[in-house]
């Protein structure tokens, strides 16, 4: 069972991950066309997630500047707990 602030977070972690993450890593994680399937993400390297989504990795850019915090944890939430 997710925690209820998880729970609430997941609707804005979907929304971001469509806005920004789906025309590379697919859409609802499914189909990925050359990136990681993030569906297969670690769920113990949270600090490694942060760091590829803030600085960017091989070909995908940084979205540190474009996403609060906040919205990143959303997405974090989203990755490991959405569209299973």
């Amino acid at each position: 069972e997710y925690s209820q602030e998880v729970r609430e977070s997941l609707p804005a972690g979907a929304e971001i991950f469509e806005r920004n993450c789906a025309p590379c890593h697919g859409p609802r994680m499914r189909d990925p066309e050359s990136a990681f399937d993030l569906r297969k993400f670690p769920r113990n390297q949270y600090d490694r997630f942060v760091n590829s989504v803030t600085r960017g990795k091989n070909q995908m850019p940084p979205w540190g500047d474009m996403l609060k915090p906040g919205e990143i944890e959303a997405l974090w939430a989203y990755v490991t707990t959405g569209e299973r």
